[in-house]
């Protein structure tokens, strides 16, 4: 942890995705292919590597009169390298633009990142080929243009670099440790209450229960009086009759 960057100063395809440049693992497949790849530098490309910009995601109609108009706002440019098919010479969709100023470069870097050109939203950062030890391009697995909220160069560590690992303590859980003789006394007062509860409850209802009884049974004595003195009535009506 004592060499850690945000900003990776060697391309390692195993850290590619990383959120914090601390991963052991490939956790996809074109990790594999980035870290099996066997990559090298078009040596045949003149220029200074620290004063191109490399800008991605062109319209396949694109020319390099319409790059010139749009990124010679930002500076003096002194060349344009648009990569093309060796076959059919149809544009690849990416180029390369380098200035004569360094500020120029930092301009374009900063206000053309996004920018629409014949209905496309452009990508734009510096050249990586040669100046970043490793560097594997997109078709191999590595390279840059992807939208994965992760951070790393493969996917666009211009914009979202490392972040810093979190080292937690080892924070100790007394659960199990000490003052667990106390959280299990508590529990088993907390059930002792409920049960307790729950039988003082069951020991009124048994004393209301009686209670409850008493109208019926009040309200069957009046029923029989009443039914008693109904006969009674009846029996001096024949009576009188006689």
């Amino acid at each position: 942890m004592n060499d850690w960057a945000p900003i990776a100063k060697e391309y390692d395809p195993l850290k590619a995705g990383s959120i914090d440049g601390t991963d052991e693992e490939p956790h996809d497949r074109a990790i594999w292919r980035a870290m099996l790849a066997r990559y090298v530098p078009n040596k045949g490309v003149t220029g200074d590597p620290h004063l191109t910009l490399f800008v991605a995601r062109l319209n396949l109609q694109t020319t390099e009169e319409k790059l010139k108009e749009v990124f010679s706002r930002y500076g003096d440019i002194r060349k344009i390298r648009l990569v093309r098919d060796l076959v059919t010479g149809f544009s690849k969709g990416y180029a390369f633009i380098e200035y004569k100023e360094e500020r120029a470069l930092l301009k374009a870097h900063r206000d053309a990142n996004r920018l629409v050109i014949d209905q496309r939203e452009i990508f734009v950062d510096f050249e990586l080929e040669r100046t970043l030890k490793g560097w594997i391009p997109r078709r191999l697995g590595g390279g840059f243009g992807g939208k994965k909220e992760s951070g790393q160069l493969r996917f666009g560590g211009r914009d979202r670099p490392f972040r810093k690992p979190i080292n937690l303590p080892n924070m100790k859980n007394d659960f199990y440790g000490e003052g667990s003789a106390e959280k299990r006394n508590w529990s088993r007062e907390g059930t002792r209450d409920w049960r307790t509860r729950d039988r003082d409850h069951e020991r009124s209802r048994d004393k209301r229960w009686p209670e409850r009884e008493r109208p019926s049974a009040w309200a069957e004595s009046e029923r029989e009086r009443d039914s008693k003195d109904e006969r009674s009535r009846g029996r001096e009506r024949k009576d009188r009759d006689r």
